[in-house]
């Protein structure tokens, strides 16, 4: 079975990415214990104390490892990406995955010089309810694609949050660190690697620190169709979710919601898919479905088939979200 390790355990989404691994047949043989974070650090010793503390540069320099799954301050992950990859192991990382183009180019030529695997954990990828909606619209069910809307509201947490979080100079910004999400879907939906920015707008609304970045709406043109996607840290706290996150689809025959995370006042749990076509409407519960990613990671790792690379989508992702934050016009609201 595949070894891995994981480092930079500074955001909780290392949780669900170690336990995605393991549950794909991949083993957790370390974790670093150096963090930002003590409470994210004991979360995952209490989830895996099976799994043993040991320094990083032995885990990259472990030739028994064959990829880590990385999860550190978002400006830390193309480091030490480019290290694992050098010492000759994959890497699966938390997004984003690298926060400035500089850092973006630098693993796109480290990816080149050692053939070894970058794959960022988006949403698009570990959501079943996503991958649902990306085969209807495939199928042709709502005829050709108009626009997507996407919503991204998530809860500030802020007794939870490390100082980082607060530093755009560590997080990367609001567009980077949790609009990529929204930005890859529009690309998949459109069956494009680039798009057109029509717009981006970044408001901060007085979260503090000062300038902290809790609103953002992007408009996409690509692939014949749009795309507007908000971003928000404003899920207000008698929500029972982190964020009410929908998808919305039009087409010329017919439309699509996604309720990802919730169903407020209606059906219980997550996972929720409407369709309204020419001749009914249909709802599909897909929390029963399977997330294949993990499994597809693993697999990429034994044979080299590329699955979770796919010829280079998540380069395209990063390098449009970044993109959108750099030119996004900014302002504060009084």
């Amino acid at each position: 079975m595949p070894r891995f390790a994981a480092i930079g355990l500074d955001h909780r989404h290392i949780y669900d990415l170690t336990a995605g691994l393991r549950a794909a047949g991949s083993v957790c043989v370390g974790h670093d214990p150096e963090t930002s974070d003590p409470h994210v650090l004991a979360g995952f010793r209490k989830r895996f104390p099976d799994v043993p503390p040991i320094g990083r540069e032995q885990l990259l320099d472990d030739p028994s490892i064959d990829f880590i799954v990385l999860a550190a301050v978002p400006r830390e992950r193309a480091d030490i990406a480019i290290q694992a990859m050098r010492r000759g192991k994959d890497v699966m990382v938390d997004k984003p995955g690298a926060i400035t183009s500089d850092q973006l180019s630098a693993v796109e030529a480290a990816v080149r010089e050692t053939g070894r695997i970058w794959s960022v954990a988006l949403g698009r990828l570990t959501s079943p309810a996503v991958q649902a909606a990306l085969a209807v619209a495939r199928s042709g069910e709502l005829g050709r694609l108009v626009s997507l809307t996407s919503l991204a509201p998530h809860r500030l947490n802020r007794a939870l949050r490390p100082a980082w979080f607060f530093d755009r100079a560590a997080y990367g910004g609001i567009i980077t660190d949790i609009g990529v999400h929204s930005i890859d879907q529009f690309l998949a939906f459109a069956g494009v690697d680039d798009a057109t920015i029509a717009a981006a707008t970044i408001g901060c609304f007085g979260t503090q620190p000062a300038g902290f970045e809790d609103f953002a709406e992007v408009t996409l043109r690509g692939g014949g169709m749009t795309g507007t996607m908000r971003l928000d840290w404003f899920t207000p706290d008698g929500l029972p979710d982190w964020g009410d996150g929908r998808l919305f689809l039009v087409g010329t025959e017919g439309t699509l919601e996604l309720r990802k995370n919730l169903d407020i006042e209606g059906r219980a749990g997550g996972d929720h898919l409407f369709v309204a076509n020419r001749e009914r409407t249909r709802y599909q519960d897909c929390s029963g479905l399977s997330v294949e990613y993990y499994r597809d990671f693993v697999a990429d790792v034994r044979d080299r088939a590329g699955r979770t690379m796919e010829n280079g989508r998540v380069f395209a992702a990063c390098r449009l979200t970044l993109r959108c934050q750099v030119s996004a016009e900014r302002f504060v609201a009084d």
